[in-house]
Formats: C-alpha cells, structure tokens, sequence
C-alpha cells in the first residue's frame, strides 16, 4: 500500500519528466546530421576570451560524434532537465498538503515513520534511476538512424554518474520537505542549492572538481576512468541527507 500510494503522488512527475527526457536524447541524436552540415561555417567564427574558448571547445567536441553526444546531452540538457526532475521527485514527502493524500492519514498508518520515510525516499531513487537509464540508452538505439554508433558501455557508465552524483539533490529537496509542510520552499531551496553548485563549477571550471562534473561524467570521458571516489563520496552524503531527514521526522511531534 505504502510503495503504491508513493507512486501515485510522484508518477506524474515521474511520467512527464520521462517523456521529456527521451525526447531531448532523441532530438539531439536526430540533429546531428544538421550540425555536421554546418561545420564547414565554422572557421569563419571568430571569437576570444573565455568565452570564445568555451564556443571552441563545443565546437571541436561536435566534429567527432562521442564528442558532440556528451557536450550536448550529458554535459548540457540531460543534466541540467534530470537535475531539476530530481528535485521535483524529492520534494512533497510525508509533511505536503499538496499530495493526493492527507500527512496525517498517513502517520496513522500502522507503521513507524522511519519506514513510511523509506519507502518513500526508495520509490524516488528508483524513479531517477530510470530518469537516468532509459534517455542514455536510447542514445545507442537511435545513433543508427543517423548513420552513427554509440556505446552501450559508454551511455551507462554515464547514466550511473548522472544517477549516483545528482542524487545528492534529490536528498537536499528531500531533507528540507521534512521541515517544511509545502512543497514550494524545499522546491524552490533545493534548485537554489543546485543553481549555486552550477555557478560555482561555471566560475571555477579549470579547477572545480564538482558535483556536475561528477554527474557529467568528464572524467570518464576524456581518461576512460570512472571517478569512484567522488561518486563513494558523493552516495555516501545522499545516505547522510535521507538518514537525517528519518531522523527529523522521527522527533518531530505532530
């Protein structure tokens, strides 16, 4: 009843952010024949500073087809929707009015808070994993329709750092919904956390080793190594966050 009742007040979120999810791996794996057309346009471009040094670097990604894959989706758009997709799923917990169902109803439940929490916490987390999973397949299903291949490997090791990385903003929103009893502020809070990082990353870039990045998964893709110890480090604060969120409702006195 527990997991069935979690899959009602998230499956909208859930079910949109798919949609739109696919469709944007979708739509940059179609283009791409579009971008090589305009490849030859691109000495006539000039540009300097940071910017032209950020403008040249997409530019020399996209020539080759793993390149144009990763600056497009795991760099940019996948990312950037998924992360806001994690937030929204993590945000109207147990505390929300705005749920199908009344909190107190279900703290009447014969079931101690700690597990209600759980479950719901669970039910999130496998949702995002399919956020992350089935828009990177679909990367290597549909890069024959343009005359292209990508690697299965490739695009899951990408949706495991997507997924294990960005995690941790989904326990922020989370961990704030249990101090809040709308959904707004840990909404609006958690993509205020994630605008921050981003900033930070952008400022920083040559030396930032962030949460982005992790999620990016730029390492694997310029070394071939997979960064476990920022992502060790990375599930290991998510855990803390959920943890942390059990424990505030369990004191709490309603």
């Amino acid at each position: 009843m527990l997991w069935y009742k979690s899959w009602l007040e998230t499956r909208w979120r859930f079910l949109i952010g798919m949609a739109l999810l696919v469709c944007s791996a979708g739509g940059t794996v179609l283009t791409y024949p579009q971008v090589m057309k305009l490849m030859p346009l691109v000495p006539s471009v000039d540009v300097s500073g940071e910017l032209g040094r950020r403008i040249k670097e997409a530019i020399d990604l996209s020539r080759e087809y793993r390149g144009y894959i990763w600056q497009q989706c795991f760099r940019q758009n996948l990312v950037q929707m998924w992360t806001v997709f994690a937030v929204l799923l993590g945000t109207g917990g147990l505390l929300s009015r705005s749920s199908g169902g009344s909190p107190l109803y279900t703290l009447s439940l014969p079931v101690s808070r700690t597990r209600v929490l759980g479950i719901r916490a669970a039910t999130g987390l496998v949702e995002l994993f399919a956020l992350a999973l089935v828009p990177s397949l679909v990367i290597p299903l549909l890069s024959p329709a343009v005359s292209a291949s990508y690697s299965f490997a490739d695009a899951l090791v990408h949706a495991l750092c997507l997924f294990i990385a960005g995690t941790a903003f989904f326990s922020v929103a989370f961990v704030l919904s249990t101090f809040f009893h709308d959904l707004w502020r840990p909404l609006l809070l958690a993509l205020a956390v994630a605008a921050l990082f981003a900033l930070y990353e952008q400022v920083f870039h040559d030396t930032a080793q962030g949460l982005f990045t992790l999620m990016t998964g730029e390492k694997y893709f310029r070394t071939g190594n997979v960064p476990w110890a920022g992502l060790i480090i990375s599930a290991a604060a998510s855990t803390a966050m959920i943890y942390g969120a059990s424990l505030n409702i369990s004191h709490q006195d309603f």
